[in-house]
């Protein structure tokens, strides 16, 4: 049974925002993580392309509502691309194959006698595709998310029978494992506790959806639609689309890692949707904070939106994996201060990791032949810098299952930190000049060199372009099939060749605001 964890599908209404490579780049080192560890991993990711936004947005650019999906859908692959995501299905709701799946999805509900006919009233959000709280008698409301006008509806739909699910709701989010983080886990319970109420599955005003069979003029509610594309991308093997072959393709999911403000949909209304379906649920749903600049909400309107493209051309993926994965403690809210980023990139990467390696390889090539220097016992399992490996490992193979990048990137920078420690209490440069200490020199290189390997090892689920450099400048590289093993110290053999040193990390210097 493989690991299956997925980004949301992200909504095509416009080109990739920061926040959805924030939530990408996030699985990305989950899923390279599950891989290293031995595990088959289906990782998830893909969008969302229909409803009334998307039809809006196509009609003001001119373009049918096709054209302007595979337009944004596109600029999402070559992007994912671009960023070096490992994803192993990409998945569109406008492929045929998803009308299949949703058909069956919902003969499926109705057959459980969870399809009723109603009328919705209320304020919607054509942003948002969701319908507010907001009192019938508000004059003029709008959403606190988008800063926009709320839209009366008075309509017929087709409703699901969320209702009904009341106490089995209760019981799935009372488990401690889940919903991640703990205070998103109260947030739900407290909304599920004021009881819940049937919701809409249905539209007959928006023209550009899937079709409900049986239901003229009706086409499914967008959420209803786009929460069964995680299904329709695990049956995307070249078999046929059939639900009774789910969970040999990799369903439950282990993880549905999304923003926090989806985090309703994927705990209540999705788990509701399976257990009527008769299909197993998400084993858990991890909703992530949001992601300001400066201390500000990122808007158009304001003119301080990060662009991906731009950020990954001006600074490169793994200055932005680093901060953002490092920085932030993730499932917290994160402020993107351009300063801080630039000094934690240039600190953490550039000087601690980047020139460890530069300087101790260069003082091994020097004084031992261009290769690592031989060693004695006394660089064994006992040695400071073996007993700090040890604990960063630890740290990062327990902490990266549970999405906590942050821990996992400060051990490992803790170990280039003693390594850099060691090597400037040791002044090899001092000693290699007092004849007779050759020996301890070549050990004491040795043992940072051999902290280096380690630090290039547990880098590569979080920053593997970075990984990959640092190993390649100590003569080795990644056992996909025999990572954990390589964690053990003493990997490094003593007289193989070292490259001739470059520099694995530039400084950035941004002479303008981002």
């Amino acid at each position: 049974m493989p690991y299956t964890l997925t980004t949301p599908l992200y909504y095509v209404n416009d080109r990739p925002h920061l926040g959805s490579t924030y939530t990408t780049l996030a699985c990305d080192a989950l899923a390279r993580f599950q891989r290293l560890n031995g595990n088959a991993v289906m990782f998830v990711t893909g969008v969302d392309e229909h409803g009334q936004k998307i039809q809006r947005t196509a009609e003001a650019r001119q373009l049918s509502p096709q054209q302007h999906c595979d337009s944004i859908s596109g600029t999402y692959r070559d992007l994912w691309s671009r960023w070096g995501i490992s994803q192993d299905r990409f998945v569109r709701t406008t492929d045929p194959r998803h009308l299949q799946l949703v058909d069956q999805f919902f003969a499926r509900v109705k057959a459980s006698g969870d399809v009723i006919s109603g009328r919705q009233t209320g304020w919607y959000c054509v942003g948002c595709e969701e319908y507010k709280d907001d009192p019938a008698e508000a004059v003029d409301p709008s959403c606190p998310i988008h800063q926009k006008p709320l839209e009366w509806r008075d309509e017929e739909n087709l409703f699901f029978r969320l209702s009904h699910y009341q106490s089995q709701i209760e019981e799935l989010v009372a488990r401690d494992d889940f919903i991640q983080p703990a205070n998103r886990r109260q947030e739900v319970r407290n909304f599920v506790a004021q009881g819940l109420r049937d919701f809409s599955i249905s539209r007959v005003n928006v023209s550009w959806g899937l079709p409900v069979p049986g239901h003229e003029g009706h086409t499914f509610y967008v959420w209803f639609d786009a929460l069964l594309g995680y299904l329709t991308a695990l049956l995307d093997d070249g078999g046929a689309v059939a639900l009774e072959r789910l969970e040999q393709c990799g369903w439950p999911a282990s993880v549905h890692v999304i923003g926090k403000d989806i985090l309703r949909f994927h705990a209540v209304f999705w788990p509701a949707m399976l257990m009527s379906a008769g299909l197993p649920l998400p084993k858990s749903v991890f909703g992530h904070g949001f992601l300001t600049r400066e201390g500000l909400k990122m808007g158009k309107s304001l003119g301080n939106v990060l662009d991906p493209e731009h950020l990954l051309e001006c600074c490169g993926s793994d200055a932005v994996r680093w901060y953002l994965l490092r920085d932030i403690q993730f499932g917290d809210d994160g402020d993107f201060q351009q300063q801080r980023f630039v000094d934690v990139v240039n600190n953490d990467l550039a000087n601690t990791i980047g020139n460890l390696l530069n300087r101790t390889s260069s003082m091994a090539r020097k004084w031992f032949a261009d290769a690592v220097p031989p060693h004695t016992d006394a660089v064994g399992p006992h040695h400071p810098l073996a007993a700090t490996a040890n604990t960063a490992v630890t740290t990062v193979v327990t902490s990266m299952p549970s999405l906590g990048f942050k821990p996992a990137a400060e051990a490992v920078l803790q170990l280039a930190i003693a390594a850099n420690g060691h090597l400037n209490d040791t002044a090899p440069w001092s000693r290699m000049k007092q004849p007779g200490l050759e020996s301890e020199v070549g050990d004491d290189l040795y043992a940072v060199l051999e902290a280096t390997r380690i630090v290039g090892l547990l880098l590569n689920p979080l920053l593997p372009d970075l990984s990959n450099r640092i190993l390649e400048q100590l003569g080795t590289s990644i056992n996909p099939d025999g990572w954990t093993e390589q964690l053990s110290w003493g990997g490094l053999v003593s007289g193989a060749s070292l490259p001739k040193p470059s520099p694995v990390m530039q400084r950035l210097e941004l002479e303008e605001s981002l």
